[in-house]
């Protein structure tokens, strides 16, 4: 370990350890990833490494804690929050040289847990494991799986459920909500000292308050587009769950779309839609916001830095849409899509919602038999003959570049539910078999044919949940 955040004042954590469980078990153990930071997989694996990822053992050089901070969820301000169920262990410098953050999600109650138990339930922990490592195969920035831990113990939602640790991998857990935390005190000491940290460990390149805001927003810009790209909904874009890194943090109520509508919601507690798929952009810009705002302290004069800051949020909306367009013009064939091309992007994306059309096998069937899609949707052949037209253009080879940008297998909702369902009863198989089809996503994988699938109407799964 190479511990830097537990080096900053005493006020952004609580340091304590992981609460030990009765009898861990391993479910998983993420050898692939292990390697990359330096860690031999063998010693996971031994009693040691177990002891360790079920929260049992503190290894040598960990500074295990809890960190601080606030959020808006759904809009409404919460002044402290904090890791309710979670630990870091520590810090460590992997083979390419990042710093990465390793933490125990549902290690235990903490300070910040308020009436929690501190605890997870197997199925939130398979769902994060399942769609992080899955993100990452798609090339979506991502925090990633190290291991799942079966405790042995017993955990009360709904019902009684069986508990779990899940050991993740972040570039860091700073997220928009730690620098609200004091921002919301007027703790200006802290929030420089914040600043300071980012930029050392994140954008060295940034001179000012503004350069760090305008790089966190080109992340945020590009990992939207992503999603959407991908027909995901992160299903909580609470500011807490903003990384300033730039990766996907928090695998709750998420899910992927089978069927193409812009207004979908999967979140159970997501009443009025507000982090709907199409919403995801706005809610990105209106997370950028509370961040800038939390700069302004740092800039000098304050109604300078208001309508400096201000101007600079009202660039978001076309850096996305740059990227946004690149992400879909790509999955068109079009290495360089142009403005120009927007409309025609957004015209097959409004057939697709008005036939229900599966989001990822339209995007991939449009590689190998175009033809035979949306047949009943007359419009369609109109806009198949203009996208030959356009492809014409491209110097390189489309069909190559689709194939790279439209993935043949997503972590289908469904098929979760399967893997959480087998696993409350003791079967790990199918949640192995997801994840190892789900490393390839754009291989087309016979003996898997089945998984691409969207779910027969028995088999839909509507609402997902924190698990909290």
């Amino acid at each position: 370990f190479e511990n830097t955040y537990s080096k900053l004042p005493e006020r952004f954590f609580s340091r304590l350890p992981p609460v030990p469980v009765s009898k861990p078990e391993f479910i998983a153990v993420n050898d692939d990833l292990a390697r990359e930071l330096g860690i031999d997989p063998a010693a996971l694996h031994s009693d040691e490494g177990l002891a360790v990822l079920a929260g049992n053992a503190v290894p040598e050089g960990a500074a295990p804690l809890a960190q601080a901070y606030a959020a808006h969820q759904f809009g409404n301000w919460v002044p402290q929050l904090g890791d309710g169920r979670a630990l870091m262990l520590g810090e460590v410098v992997d083979k390419a040289g990042l710093r990465r953050d390793i933490q125990l999600k549902g290690s235990g109650r903490t300070p910040y847990s308020r009436r929690g138990d501190g605890r997870a339930w197997l199925g939130p922990v398979i769902r994060e494991y399942i769609v992080s490592e899955a993100m990452h195969a798609l090339g979506v920035p991502t925090t990633r799986a190290l291991a799942a831990v079966a405790t042995g113990e017993v955990v009360q939602r709904e019902a009684a459920l069986p508990g779990a640790v899940l050991t993740r991998v972040a570039a860091s857990h700073i997220r928009v909500g730690t620098f609200q935390y004091f921002a919301a005190r007027q703790d200006t000491e802290a929030l420089q000292a914040l600043y300071d940290y980012v930029v050392a460990r994140h954008y060295p390149d940034a001179a000012s308050p503004m350069d760090l805001l305008d790089a966190v927003m080109g992340r945020q810009a590009s990992l939207i587009a992503k999603w959407m790209a991908v027909g995901f909904i992160h299903g909580v874009m609470n500011t807490d769950n903003c990384a300033i890194s730039g990766e996907t943090i928090d695998y709750g109520p998420c899910a992927f779309m089978d069927s193409y509508h812009p207004e979908t919601v999967f979140s159970s507690i997501d009443q009025f839609g507000r982090y709907a798929y199409f919403r995801q952009p706005d809610i990105a810009a209106w997370n950028l916001a509370q961040f800038a705002s939390c700069l302004l302290p740092l800039m000098g004069d304050l109604d300078p830095a208001v309508e400096a800051a201000t101007a600079k949020i009202n660039e978001f909306a076309g850096l996305f849409k740059t990227q946004w367009r690149q992400a879909f013009g790509q999955k068109l064939g079009l290495a360089a899509a142009s403005p120009d091309d927007d409309a025609f992007i957004e015209q097959l994306l409004e057939i697709m919602a008005k036939s229900g059309a599966d989001f990822t096998n339209t995007f991939r069937a449009l590689t190998v038999a175009p033809t035979n899609l949306l047949i009943d949707q007359p419009e369609f052949s109109e806009w198949f003959d203009a996208w030959q037209a356009r492809l014409e253009k491209e110097a390189d080879d489309p069909a190559k570049l689709m194939h790279r940008s439209n993935p043949a297998y997503i972590p289908r909702n469904h098929r979760i539910e399967q893997a959480i369902q087998a696993a409350v009863g003791g079967d790990y198989g199918p949640f192995h078999t997801l994840n190892t089809l789900l490393q390839r996503p754009f291989e087309h994988q016979k003996d898997f044919a089945d998984y691409r699938n969207p779910p027969l109407p028995g088999e839909e799964v509507k609402r997902t949940f924190c698990g909290t």
